[in-house]
């Protein structure tokens, strides 16, 4: 699907940009099943509007799963050279509504060789239908240095 990259292919800067997802009332529903959480502010609209909410309230990690990598193309960039998702980190400085859409993008801040392998950081960021910052946060990832023979990659 995409051309193999490894480490040394990625650069400070290079951005990933997600599809764009609007959050449904199926998919609180879908959230509310796989996470099992079940308190009413996720799915009970009667509930939110009495403390003065406009619909129901994402949770956090409903709204830090558009930034899943996998979303986009970047897992099939790094088939060969991924060796591992490290860690993330999040802040939510926004609330996100039934009805919002969601615009996720994942932007290298931090390439760090190793001896074979090298870290990888990327801002992960998702913005609502208003340009409004709903999220920011970075993800870690463990890559592997350019095998030798191995064909060069984008840059």
């Amino acid at each position: 699907m995409c051309e193999q990259r490894w480490f040394e292919d990625f650069a400070v800067g290079e951005r990933f940009v997600l599809p764009s997802r609007t959050m449904t009332e199926a998919l609180f529903a879908a959230f509310a099943l796989a996470s099992g959480d079940n308190h009413p502010i996720h799915y009970d609209v009667e509930f939110c509007r009495a403390r003065g909410m406009p619909h129901m309230l994402a949770h956090g990690f409903q709204v830090l799963i558009q930034t899943a990598a996998g979303a986009g193309l970047f897992p099939h960039m790094v088939e060969d050279s991924l060796k591992g998702f490290v860690s993330q980190s999040s802040r939510f400085v926004a609330p996100v509504y039934v009805g919002d859409t969601l615009y996720s993008s994942l932007t290298v801040t931090a390439v760090t060789p190793q001896q074979t392998t090298g870290l990888l950081v990327m801002a992960s960021a998702v913005l609502n239908q208003r340009s409004e910052l709903v999220m920011a946060g970075e993800q870690t990832y463990l890559l592997r240095q350019r095998p030798e023979g191995a064909a060069t990659g984008h840059i």
